[in-house]
């Protein structure tokens, strides 16, 4: 893929040897020290930790587009809850996708069945974070997808923030401080866990955490249990898998959720969001059993669904916006953000978007209804994968976005087992901006932006998940450009 665009380094590289492999040598320890960890998955231990893949020094970003990114949060979390709760909608939308995707079929199943039953819980938490690339030579952000379900990183991703700047003091440039925009991502996402803690109105109930059967991302995960603690002492956190609350969880009479003994007030998904973590009917029955509860959920089942990759691409149509923001202000500027997104159905339009992708492979990516990296297809691969599903049903799983041309930084990437002194690579960033957002059909009672993110990875890579193992953690240099 080639890139001419580029954006300077906050500082002036290289360094000297000498001093980078003592700033590394350090950094290293203050990473670990402050829990910008991560444990293997080559040699897993519960005893051991590693630092998380991080960037020697903040990637520069211009500071009007992340200010954008930033002010339309609230707009795009008060879309997807208006997506979330919009039957209709979600039913036309993925009417084709639960067809051929037993993942989010199910997933639909539950949604069916909490609203043929009545749901018991109207309220939902969302703790949101929508993804964005930087394209073209104007560089502007361009959405590469909203996140619904286990949204990660707004702990160790606002440690790094923590980390860059002190590195940036350790090489002496104080003046260069206040271009690295205050980050307070993991204040933000847990007291949007608190709030809905206490709506619930059971000063003795616990939030449930559903968790992996094995993590890698625990400091992560840890970061929300041990900030919930320190914002409100009195507040209990329990952990378990699925299969846990399958074998320990049941409904009392008012459809109370009782889970090792403890009432819970907020369920908060750390896992359940691809298909080897629900990988058998006594998942997902915990996953409905949880779904038929007074809990909060976060998300809840139509938030999930509002997530999927397939929403995303409805959204893009001309008008769908207009279905639930009425603002015209609103309305262009989540219309700016998007890039071109195209759905696979069996229709004119579905059969242009495969025509498109057998011409022109590079200018795509195609992605199905899958979350957490390592999912999409890319270059001319994605010609082989649409030649042999263009004649099935399956095709309408997928969605086909216009691939997105970020501009490259030049930088030092640290991994565990990585040289020292690493040589400079080049770069490409996404940014995640979080959202919390608490509300019913009828209402919405919280709604804000908190903080963000930014994962870059070297720049021949498709993949940027750090837990996923592609990308590493970094955070912005906020730079003005014309």
């Amino acid at each position: 893929m080639s890139q001419l665009v580029r954006l300077p380094s906050c500082i002036s590289i290289p360094l000297g040897e000498k001093e980078l492999k003592d700033l590394i040598s350090k950094t290293k320890d203050w990473a670990v020290m402050h829990g910008i960890g991560i444990r293997s998955k080559t040699s897993f231990s519960e005893d051991f930790i590693s630092f998380a893949p991080f960037t020697l020094l903040p990637s520069t970003y211009p500071r009007k587009e992340f200010q954008k990114a930033v002010n339309i949060q609230p707009t795009l979390n008060e879309l997807m809850h208006r997506v979330a709760h919009n039957e209709k909608f979600l039913r036309e939308t993925l009417q084709g996708t639960i067809q051929v995707d037993e993942f989010t079929g199910n997933l639909y199943k539950i949604w069916q069945t909490v609203l043929d039953e009545g749901v018991t819980q109207k309220l939902s938490l969302g703790l949101f974070r929508s993804d964005y690339m930087l394209h073209g030579d104007q560089y502007k952000i361009k959405q590469v997808e909203f996140n619904t379900i286990s949204v990660s990183l707004a702990g160790v991703g606002n440690g790094v923030s923590i980390c860059n700047r002190y590195v940036l003091e350790e090489l002496g440039h104080y003046d260069k401080l206040q271009n690295l925009p205050e980050n307070h991502a993991l204040t933000g996402i847990t007291t949007g866990l608190l709030e809905a803690w206490k709506i619930y109105r059971d000063p003795k109930a616990v939030i449930l955490m559903i968790v992996e059967d094995v993590t890698y991302n625990i400091c992560d995960q840890r970061f929300h249990e041990f900030e919930l603690k320190r914002l409100n002492p009195r507040v209990k956190l329990i952990r378990k898998t699925l299969t846990e609350v399958h074998e320990e969880g049941s409904l009392t009479e008012d459809n109370q959720l009782i889970v090792d003994g403890y009432v819970v007030s907020v369920v908060y998904y750390r896992s359940a969001y691809s298909p080897e973590q629900i990988p058998s009917k006594r998942e997902w029955d915990a996953r409905l059993l949880i779904e038929r509860s007074q809990a909060i959920k976060c998300p809840s089942i139509q938030y999930h669904l509002a997530g999927t990759k397939k929403v995303q691409q409805a959204l893009a149509k001309p008008g769908a916006l207009e279905l639930f923001l009425t603002e015209a202000r609103k309305i262009n500027d989540v219309r700016e953000v998007f890039t071109g997104l195209y759905g696979l159905d069996f229709d004119e339009s579905g059969d242009q978007a495969i025509q498109m992708a057998l011409d022109d492979p590079e200018r795509f990516v195609l992605k199905p209804q899958r979350e957490g990296g390592g999912n999409n297809i890319y270059g001319t691969e994605i010609r082989d994968v649409i030649l042999k599903m263009k004649d099935s049903k399956e095709r309408t799983a997928w969605i086909l976005m216009e691939r997105i041309n970020p501009p490259l930084s030049t930088g030092y990437m640290i991994r565990p087992g990585g040289p020292n002194p690493p040589p400079l690579v080049e770069m490409v960033s996404e940014l995640g901006v979080f959202g919390v957002i608490i509300g019913d059909s009828e209402k919405i009672m919280v709604n804000r932006q908190v903080g963000h993110m930014l994962r870059t990875k070297v720049s021949t890579a498709n993949e940027g998940g750090v837990a996923a193992g592609f990308g590493a953690l970094d955070s912005p240099y906020l730079i003005d450009i014309e």
